[in-house]
């Protein structure tokens, strides 16, 4: 992995230029608002991730190996597709979307895993399951995991299986997480 790098002022050395000239009001209109002066914090390096905590990431890649064991590789890509529409996660959708391809996916399938309650004749009922799954947890702060969502898993899925499918859901959610605060571009794959 490697860290992102835009080539612009950091908000720091834009206030310093504000500060240092003397004019506020000719660089302020330069910088243009405090909101620029945001934009311009967002922009700079973020941290590799992978480098920076190399222990937490060889656990999270662990975690993430030993959640897919057992598991359909069409069901995990289809879990990890959904989780990453749900946390607007470009990069994890891109790299996945693509993994699916690869692994033979259809693009009428994944072209409607955002909309699949819409396009349920694109899915099994397993699949389903583990689809409505994957929202609820991936948006459990919006009401937690329900009875009837939780049980229509435990239907489809043996206890292994459920562990695993919860744990991979949990994996992608993380993985969101490090790709959108990392500042990750969406049409990279860092794991090559």
């Amino acid at each position: 992995m490697t860290t992102n790098t835009i080539d612009t002022p950091t908000a720091d050395s834009t206030t310093a230029d504000v500060t240092d000239t003397g004019n506020a009001t000719a660089d302020a209109t330069t910088v243009g608002s405090a909101a620029a002066v945001a934009q311009a914090k967002a922009r700079r390096s973020r941290l590799d991730f992978a480098k920076s905590a190399p222990k937490a990431f060889r656990a999270l890649v662990g975690f993430d190996a030993a959640a897919r064991e057992g598991l359909d590789p069409a069901l995990v890509e289809l879990i990890q597709i959904r989780a990453s529409h749900l946390n607007h996660c470009a990069y994890c959708l891109h790299m996945h979307t693509n993994d699916a391809r690869k692994a033979g996916e259809s693009e009428d399938r994944l072209h409607m895993v955002a909309v699949w309650r819409e396009a349920r004749h694109f899915y099994t009922e397993k699949e389903q399951a583990a689809l409505a799954l994957t929202e609820a947890v991936t948006l459990v702060a919006d009401g937690g995991v329900p009875d009837d969502v939780y049980a229509r898993a435990a239907a489809h899925f043996d206890e292994d299986e459920l562990a695993h499918v919860l744990a991979l859901i949990l994996t992608i959610n993380t993985w969101n997480r490090v790709a959108l605060s990392t500042g990750k571009v969406a049409g990279t794959d860092e794991r090559r």
